[in-house]
């Protein structure tokens, strides 16, 4: 977490920023999915004070022992990422061969039962691909039974799902999705679990046509934010979470205060996480301290905003 100070026309002002900050580590370290320097990865973002929660692939358990000592003596919390299982593994949530879906499962609640014993309480996990209009009813409802069956064992350990949205039509091309759908989604299964919620990121707002605005309608359910940007290329947009700046990336300073405005609004308690990958030629802290300057410009532009009203 940071503050800010300004000194503007005689007057000092002097803000905490009211959220937990994260990020995702797997993407800021991309190595660390092929299990290589974990350990450095986490001396680098957990003794950063920036920083209150990282996120996480897998962590095997010999480096599990390395990295642990550290987050008990910065305090930093640690989330669990399932979306590399997803995306990188093809386990789906949502396949339509029933083999396919238990398989996914149970790889999901093995990587939840070692996360309890680890001492983390959320989980992130995204669905499967889109499998076209036709069988999309049906993928809707075999991932309403994954969903299930992951909330019932999740709430044995008091643990939240945070299911995270991302675009169905330009890279990724998931079941979920718009916002609106995977609202109807969340809600249904909130009749009957209180820990499921929404993760939105606005990295993939270009590729869905969403703005924060569009937050205000669900915001009863969002759980947790992630900021970054979508890849404009030749071939269209890229999911690729470039750092803020680079060639081809959308979304700035401006895009994100105009997220934290709508977050103050809607009065948001979760965290938000930054999720930015190295390009080629560039180092991690590159895309990691670029994304940190975005977020402290874009919350001081904010609180100047606020004072002038």
């Amino acid at each position: 977490m940071f503050s800010i100070f300004i000194r503007k026309a005689g007057k000092e002002i002097l803000r905490p920023f009211p959220w937990k900050v994260g990020i995702v580590g797997f993407m800021a370290f991309p190595d660390t999915l092929k299990y290589k320097g974990i350990l450095n990865a986490f001396k680098n973002l957990a003794y950063d004070p920036f920083f209150d929660l990282i996120e996480f692939h897998e962590i095997p358990d010999e480096d599990w022992e390395k990295v642990r000592p550290i987050l008990e003596k910065t305090g930093v919390k640690i989330s669990l990422a399932l979306q590399p299982d997803v995306l990188i593994g093809k386990y789906n949530p949502n396949d339509l061969n029933e083999d396919g879906r238990k398989k996914a499962v149970e790889l999901f609640k093995r990587r939840i039962e070692t996360a309890d014993e680890r001492g983390i309480n959320t989980v992130a996990l995204c669905t499967g691909p889109y499998p076209g209009k036709e069988k999309a009813e049906e993928s809707i409802k075999a991932l309403e039974k994954t969903m299930r069956e992951l909330l019932d064992f999740a709430d044995t350990f008091n643990m939240d799902i945070v299911l995270e949205s991302f675009d169905r039509k330009y890279d990724k091309k998931l079941l979920f999705g718009p916002l609106n759908e995977i609202a109807e989604f969340v809600r249904k299964l909130r009749e009957n679990y209180e820990n499921i919620g929404i993760l939105w990121d606005l990295s993939h707002a270009p590729m869905l046509k969403e703005t924060p605005r569009n937050l205000y309608d669900v915001k009863d359910i969002l759980m947790h934010i992630h900021i970054g940007c979508t890849k404009e290329t030749d071939e269209g947009y890229k999911d690729w979470h470039p750092g803020f700046y680079r060639p081809g990336a959308i979304n700035g300073v401006n895009e994100v205060k105009e997220l934290l405005k709508v977050l103050k609004k809607i009065n948001y308690k979760g965290a938000i996480s930054f999720e930015v990958k190295p390009e080629e030629n560039q180092l991690p802290l590159e895309v990691v301290n670029s994304a940190k300057g975005v977020l402290y410009t874009a919350y001081a532009r904010m609180v100047l905003e606020e004072r002038e009203e």
